[in-house]
Parts: C-alpha cells; sequence; structure tokens
C-alpha cells in the first residue's frame, strides 16, 4: 500500500521517479487537494477543474479509493440520465500534529484533514528555557503524545510547532530560543520525531486560527492583537497572513510608545509591553501592594505565593478596584496604540486576544474608547471589534492548520 507521505513529503528536486509514475503522484496530491478545498466532487468536475482526461482520473481515484485516502460515496442524484459517483477524502486517511510550546505549558493537538481537532492535550508541568536540555524536554514529549494519541504515525502527514518570539518559516530557525545549535529548530525536531515540521510564531498561529476557524468569513483584512504576559500581532491582509521579509511582522510589543527608563525584555526602552503587558501589569500589582494599597490579592503576595495575570482578571471580576484599575489603565493604552494600527492599516475587524481578553469589558470599554478618542474617525466606524472566539488550543489548531496548507500545496 502506498502511503500519503510519498504523495506529499518528497520534495520535488529530490523524487527518484520519473516520467509517468512522478506524474500520477502529482496528479494524486492535486486530486487531493482540490477535494480538500471543495468537498466531494465527480470524476467529470475533476477533469474539468484538474484538465486531466477522463481514464487517467478514473484510473488515479481508483486507485485512491483502493489505498483507502478517498472514499466512493455512491451516485449523486441528477435531473436526468446517468448518475455519476460522487468521490470525497477519507477523513481518517490524513492527519496533522500542532503543538504551540508556550511559557509555562505545551499544548498538543491532532487535526483531520477538515481542521477538526481530534485529539487535544496539554502538559502544565512545563518551563520553556533557551538549553538544550529544555529543547530535549520538548522532543521526548511530542514523542510521547505522537506514540500515545491514537493515531498511526504514517497518516500524520506533518506538525506544525509554534513558539513566541522571532521566527522565520522558511528558514525553521527561531531567533529567540534554542540558537546555539547550527541546525535550525526544524531540523532538529524532524530529527527526533521523523514527521516533517513546520516553525512558526505562536501570535501568528492564533491569528490565523482565528481568521479561518471563528466568526470571520466576511472580512479579508484582519489585525489579531494577542495581549498575554507580552504583546504582539498577527496580521491578515486579503486574506492572507503577513510576514514581513524575515518572517518577523508582528513585534508591535516592541513598539517604543513610552518616554520611560523601564527596560523591556528585547533590551531597549520604552516599549508597550512595559506598560500593558501581563508581566507589566503583574510587577504593577506587587508595587502597589509593597506601598500598602488594598486588594483582595495581598493574602496569595503574604504567602510568597506568584501573582499572575490570571489572578488578578479574577480579582478584578470580584470587584478588587485595584485589580480594576489596572487593568482598565492598560486597556487606556492599548486603545491608544490600537489607534495607531488602524489608521495605518484601516482593518476590517480587531481581534483581542490572549490571557488579558478574559478581563472582557474591563479591559474592551477603555480600549475601544481610547482607540476612538485617538484614531481618524473615519477610521474608526470602519473597524469592528471583538474578543477572541477560539479556546486555548488556538495556538496549536493555528500551526496544524498551516502545515496541513503547505503540504497539500493550499
Amino acid at each position: 500500500m502506498v502511503l500519503l507521505k510519498d504523495f506529499f513529503n518528497q520534495q520535488e528536486e529530490e523524487t527518484t521517479l520519473k516520467g509517468i509514475s512522478h506524474k500520477n503522484i502529482l496528479i494524486k496530491r492535486n486530486i487531493i487537494a482540490y477535494m480538500a478545498v471543495n468537498g466531494q466532487c465527480t470524476l467529470a468536475e475533476l477533469t474539468k477543474e484538474l484538465h486531466i482526461s477522463v481514464p487517467t482520473i478514473t484510473k488515479l481515484v481508483s486507485e485512491l479509493v483502493a489505498e483507502h485516502i478517498v472514499t466512493d460515496n455512491g451516485k449523486v442524484e441528477t435531473a436526468g440520465g446517468r448518475r455519476p459517483n460522487i468521490f470525497g477524502l477519507a477523513n481518517t486517511a490524513i492527519y496533522f500534529a500542532g503543538i504551540d510550546i508556550g511559557r509555562d505549558n505545551i499544548r498538543y493537538v491532532i487535526t483531520d484533514l477538515q481542521n477538526n481537532i481530534i485529539v487535544s492535550e496539554m502538559d502544565t508541568d512545563f518551563e520553556l528555557a533557551d538549553n538544550t536540555k529544555c529543547l530535549n524536554v520538548i522532543c521526548e514529549r511530542i514523542n510521547r503524545f505522537i506514540d500515545g494519541c491514537g493515531i498511526d504515525r504514517n497518516k500524520i502527514l506533518g506538525m506544525g510547532v509554534c513558539i513566541a518570539g522571532r521566527v522565520n518559516p522558511n528558514t525553521g530557525r527561531s531567533y529567540m530560543y534554542f540558537t546555539s545549535s547550527q541546525q535550525s529548530l526544524k531540523e532538529i525536531l524532524e530529527e527526533h520525531t521523523g514527521i516533517r515540521v513546520l516553525v512558526e510564531n505562536d501570535t501568528r498561529a492564533r491569528c490565523y486560527a482565528e481568521y479561518f476557524s471563528g466568526d470571520t468569513k466576511a472580512e479579508s483584512n484582519i489585525i489579531y492583537l494577542h495581549l498575554g504576559r507580552g504583546v504582539a500581532i498577527g496580521i491578515v491582509t486579503d486574506g492572507k497572513l503577513y510576514y514581513g521579509k524575515s518572517g518577523f511582522a508582528g513585534e508591535f510589543g516592541h513598539t517604543p510608545f513610552f518616554n520611560k527608563e523601564i527596560i523591556c525584555a528585547c533590551g531597549k526602552k520604552g516599549c508597550l509591553e512595559t506598560e500593558v503587558s501581563g508581566i507589566a501589569i503583574e510587577e504593577k500589582m506587587v508595587s502597589e501592594i509593597r506601598k500598602g494599597v488594598n486588594t483582595i490579592l495581598r493574602e496569595k503576595y503574604n504567602a510568597g505565593e506568584t501573582i499572575r495575570i490570571d489572578d488578578i482578571i479574577n480579582a478584578a471580576k470580584n470587584d478588587d478596584n485595584l485589580s480594576i484599575e489596572l487593568i482598565e489603565e492598560a486597556g487606556e493604552k492599548i486603545g491608544k496604540s490600537i489607534a495607531f494600527l488602524i489608521n495605518i492599516f484601516n482593518p476590517e475587524l480587531v481581534i483581542i486576544g490572549g490571557n488579558m481578553s478574559y478581563a472582557g469589558d474591563y479591559l474592551m470599554l477603555p480600549l475601544k474608547s481610547a482607540t476612538n478618542k485617538y484614531s481618524l474617525n473615519l477610521v474608526y466606524k470602519d473597524t469592528k471589534f471583538r474578543l477572541s472566539q477560539m479556546g486555548g488550543d488556538a495556538g496549536a489548531l493555528g500551526v496544524a492548520m498551516l502545515i496541513r496548507n503547505k503540504i497539500i500545496g493550499l
């Protein structure tokens, strides 16, 4: 039986097949890609759309049916005449893995060809660090997940891996983590797992999932603002992710918005992240507690526990005045920064995601008010705002979708 990897994972320049055999594999790829986009179809439709002869299409589709990649779904109803058979992809034929490497967790998903999540897991006992030991842990845990997910490895055509920081998907390198090796992160992961890998920025992966899985079908120009412990954006223009020359587009948190001496993690002063990120809000909370300001989080602080942005959001929802004030202050500053973005890009939609989006109106009301105040009126009226509709699997799902599209040629 022919494995799907024979169709997709062999690069053009590496193939040893020549002549008819090579041509037939390319046609089979096109058949699978067409069905992935358009769903079920007849042999006549494939012949017309792919410009391939009826005998060739009939032969290759029959082979794909025999290989359990395509299913024959019986006769289709017609107005009259001979009823043709309709064919579609077998949902159990092709799978993709998505891995989201976070600062304190790893999320895993397996998706089918229709981008449905089949398996979802998360490791919480993890801490991201830029060293070989951490990289080995990541490789071991990915293999453990793949081995235990219940899907045959040979059916997993590719694996998308997203991580924070500057990432170039073309070279497969992260420029923030695991940079000491001469091998790219992509090469290391492929070597350890035996699966084709795409490495992507985490915010861009979430943006992609939001755009194609959320309620954004009417918009083709969106900005996704991720407000977690850092700040970054994903950009969709004319229905496509925007990468910039080297794949580094979206580092919005490192724009110089403030004339202050606070040094950002990037080494520069005045970055947006130093005032509005989850880390910045956590530091402000601790500072205010030390000054004696009252808050329901004081007990947690006195117990020596670390206060996270999620704790502050939960405290705000329990009417903690200090938490509300800190979130609203951040919302106003974020709104002013969004005004800058929408004046430049004039998007149809701005999506707010990340941990801070769970603050709801405590964040969104001052955010939208400030955006309205500082943006051009006509531009603001053109722009819709909404909170993220995706759950915690957004990054893993988005990067699984991206490797799917890359492999099947979409």
